[in-house]
C-alpha cells in the first residue's frame, strides 16, 4: 500500500515537471465547490480540485485511524474542511499549515481504510490539477501493519530527541532567556470562537509580550513558532532547549464548552491535576499532535526521554515561585486573575525536567469580557507588562536561592 502512495508522490515530479515553465503566482487554492469526500459502493472518493499541481504525499496513521495529506504547499484559507465531508465513513476533516512550506489535511476514519488509487492530474493548459484517491475497506491488521508516516528524503521531523541533561541555571549575571510557546498553529487553531481562533491571537500577543520584555532590557527572547504554523509538543520542548532557556512560558486561551471562567491562570506540570478542570484541560492539550496527523507510536519512548525524576524534583519549587510572581504581576498590572488562578496538570509541553516551565492561560475565548480584553491591544499590554514584573521578581528569588538550591 505504501509503495503506491509513494508512486504517486514521486510520479507528480514527472508530471509537474512540464508544468514548471508556466508562472504560477502565489500558493495552490483549493476550490471547495468541486472537491468532495464521499461514500460510494465499498469505498470513499476523494477528489481534490486545486489552482495549480504541488508536491504531495499520502499515508495513513493507526491509534486512532487517520488518513493524512501533505502539500507543498496548499492555501486553506476560506475553506471550511467539514463541508467538504460527505461520507459516514469519515469522522472528520481538518485543514491547516503543518509546517513552513507544507499543508496539510486530516480525515479520521471510521473503519480501517486505506488508499487503492492515488492520481494527480495537471491540465496542461490552465495548470489547475487534480487529485483523486479511493479508499477502500481492509482489515484492522493490515491497517494497522501498512500505517506510519513514509520516511521521505526532506522530511525528517522538527526537533531532535530530548536529552534529559542538567544546565547550568541562571543566577542573574547575563539576560535571562524565555522561550514563549504561543499554543496551536497551522492546522492545529486550538480554541475558536466565531472568527476569532486561539492561535492568531496567542500568536500576536506573543510577539507583544517579546518587544514589551526586550525592551525592558535583561531579557533574551525566543518564540517557539513565528508563524502560522504547527510546531509538536516534542519540538516545542526542544527548542527551549536548544536556545539555552532560562524560563519557559507557553500561552494559551481557552474555551468552555460548560461552565463560565474568566481571569489569568497559570499551571505548573503536575502527575495529579489539582482539579477536574485542569484535569480536562491538560488532556485537550496533549491531544495536539494527535490532532495534528503526528504519529505518536513512540510518544512513550519519547516522554521517557523527557522525564528526569530528579530533575523534575529539584525544578518544581522553581516553577511553582515562577507561576506566583506572574500571577503577582498580572493581577497588580490588569486588576484581577481567575478565582483560582494557580493550578497544576499533565501538560506534556511542560515537561522539560531541568527548565522552570508554566503554562498561562491568559484568558477564556468562551468568555465575552475575556474575549473583548483579549482583542484590545491596549489590555494586551498591561498583560505583557504584569508577566514582565513578575518576571523580574522571579529572577531577583531565584538568583538569591540559587546557592541554597541543588545544582
Amino acid at each position: 500500500m505504501i509503495k503506491v502512495v509513494l508512486a504517486a508522490l514521486l510520479s507528480f515530479w514527472a508530471v509537474g515537471a512540464g508544468a514548471q515553465d508556466r508562472d504560477f503566482s502565489g500558493l495552490a487554492r483549493l476550490d471547495a465547490d468541486t472537491s468532495s469526500i464521499e461514500d460510494g459502493w465499498r469505498k470513499v472518493d476523494i477528489g481534490l480540485s486545486l489552482s495549480q499541481g504541488v508536491p504531495y504525499r499520502v499515508f495513513t496513521l493507526d491509534n486512532p485511524r487517520r488518513l493524512v495529506l501533505d502539500f507543498r504547499e496548499v492555501d486553506w484559507r476560506g475553506i471550511d474542511a467539514a463541508a467538504l465531508n460527505l461520507s459516514e465513513k469519515v469522522l472528520d476533516v481538518r485543514v491547516g499549515g503543518f509546517r513552513p512550506g507544507w499543508s496539510r489535511m486530516v480525515l479520521d476514519l471510521a473503519a480501517p481504510l486505506a488508499p487503492t488509487q492515488v492520481s494527480l492530474r495537471i491540465d496542461e493548459v490552465t495548470g489547475r490539477a487534480r487529485l483523486e484517491l479511493e479508499l477502500q475497506t481492509i482489515s484492522a491488521e493490515a491497517f494497522s501493519d501498512t500505517a506510519g508516516a513514509p520516511d521521505l528524503p526532506g522530511w525528517a521531523a522538527t526537533g531532535r530527541a530530548l536529552k534529559a541533561e542538567k544546565r547550568p541555571r541562571q543566577r542573574g549575571e547575563a539576560p535571562l532567556v524565555v522561550v514563549l510557546d504561543p499554543g496551536h498553529g497551522g492546522i492545529d487553531p486550538g480554541a475558536e470562537v466565531g472568527a476569532v481562533a486561539e492561535k492568531d491571537l496567542m500568536l500576536t500577543f506573543a510577539r507583544e509580550l517579546q518587544e514589551v520584555l526586550r525592551r525592558a532590557g535583561g531579557f533574551d527572547v525566543v518564540l517557539t513558532r513565528d508563524g502560522d504554523y504547527f510546531v509538536s509538543l516534542e519540538a516545542r520542548v526542544a527548542l527551549a532547549r536548544d536556545a539555552g532557556a532560562d524560563v519557559f512560558v507557553s500561552i494559551h486561551a481557552d474555551a468552555l464548552a460548560e461552565g463560565v471562567a474568566s481571569g489569568a491562570a497559570v499551571y505548573t506540570l503536575s502527575d495529579a491535576a489539582s482539579d477536574a478542570a485542569s484535569a480536562a484541560l491538560a488532556e485537550r492539550h496533549n491531544r495536539d499532535d494527535l490532532l495534528a496527523g503526528l504519529d505518536l507510536g513512540q510518544s512513550d519512548d519519547r516522554v521517557a526521554n523527557v522525564l528526569m525524576s530528579l530533575a523534575r524534583l529539584d525544578n518544581a519549587p522553581r516553577s511553582a515561585a515562577l507561576a506566583e510572581h506572574m500571577l503577582a504581576g498580572i493581577r497588580n498590572a490588569v486588576g484581577r486573575v481567575h478565582k483560582r488562578p494557580m493550578r497544576s496538570a499533565g501538560f506534556s509541553v511542560l515537561k522539560a525536567a531541568d527548565i522552570p516551565s508554566v503554562l498561562l492561560e491568559v484568558g477564556f475565548l468562551s468568555t465575552a469580557e475575556d474575549l473583548k480584553n483579549l482583542n484590545d491591544p491596549i489590555w494586551r499590554q498591561g498583560m505583557a507588562a504584569g508577566i514582565r514584573d513578575g518576571l523580574m521578581e522571579w529572577r531577583s528569588e531565584d538568583t538569591a536561592l540559587a546557592p541554597l538550591r541543588r545544582n
